[in-house]
């Protein structure tokens, strides 16, 4: 059996406290010496960062514009998802609305806008061969749109609600009460041809009467927000907010009688 002997006990004891004395009287002088090399080492650090920028500077500027183009990548690849989603999201609402009508519809994509002052009108993507002509009501889940008033083959030339050549004749929800509906070239429709004891006021919601010869009657017009007198004071009129957003309408739904 191995025994230790009594010399090499009190040789390990002192070798033992030497280094603890050594690593104690160290420790003593780790932080003044940390505070006198520190301004040193700081220096030294800066100048190779900025060597090391200077020498690596060409692959840097690669990795910058690659860099660059991913997030330029990256973020027309989220622009056009979000075009997707909201294409998804009409196309969704246009195939429910149909599906729930009553009316014969065709769905189609607007294409073009007419670029005078002087009309209000857009294009569509169908046309006679889709079954679509002349004098055709045009429509979407929020409203009246307009009606067909040209069409080839393939397209289709849609006359808007807002348009001062469209006439639309239409009533009010709540009364009853008749009037005929035009456009101004503007944000607004007017109503006119109400008599002085007229029973409409501002709130009041428009529809299609069926008194029209293109429109199905009680198709959502548009509500007003004004009411005022014509200039010869014998009828008053309304002014009519449309219930579709016409400048910003993407697709729509032509009626086929």
């Amino acid at each position: 059996m191995f025994k230790l002997s009594r010399k090499t006990v009190i040789n390990f004891t002192l070798v033992s406290c030497a280094v603890l004395l050594v690593s104690n009287f160290l420790s003593c002088f780790k932080n003044p010496a940390q505070k006198i090399f520190k301004p040193h080492l700081s220096f030294i650090g800066l100048v190779k960062r900025e060597l090391s920028g200077f020498i690596f500077y060409h692959r840097n500027m690669i990795q910058a514009e690659r860099l660059q183009n991913d997030i330029d990548l990256l973020r027309w690849r989220l622009f056009d998802l979000r075009e997707l989603s909201q294409e998804n999201t009409r196309l969704k609402n246009l195939f429910n609305f149909k599906q729930k009508s009553s009316l014969r519809l065709v769905a189609a994509r607007v294409i073009g806008r007419s670029l005078d002052s002087w009309s209000s009108s857009v294009i569509i993507d169908k046309g006679r061969y889709n079954g679509i002509k002349s004098g055709m009501g045009v429509i979407s889940p929020q409203g009246l749109v307009g009606s067909i008033v040209e069409s080839t083959d393939n397209t289709s030339k849609v006359l808007l609600i807002n348009d001062p050549n469209q006439g639309i004749s239409c009533i009010v929800q709540r009364s009853r009460q008749e009037g005929l509906v035009s456009g101004i070239l503007g944000t607004n429709l007017i109503m006119r041809y109400l008599p002085d004891e007229a029973q409409i006021i501002v709130g009041d919601i428009i529809i299609t009467s069926e008194l029209s010869q293109i429109y199905p009657k009680g198709l959502l017009l548009g509500r007003v927000v004004d009411i005022g007198r014509e200039f010869s004071g014998l009828n008053r009129y309304a002014l009519v907010k449309p219930a579709v957003d016409l400048t910003n309408i993407e697709e729509v739904l032509v009626v086929i009688p």
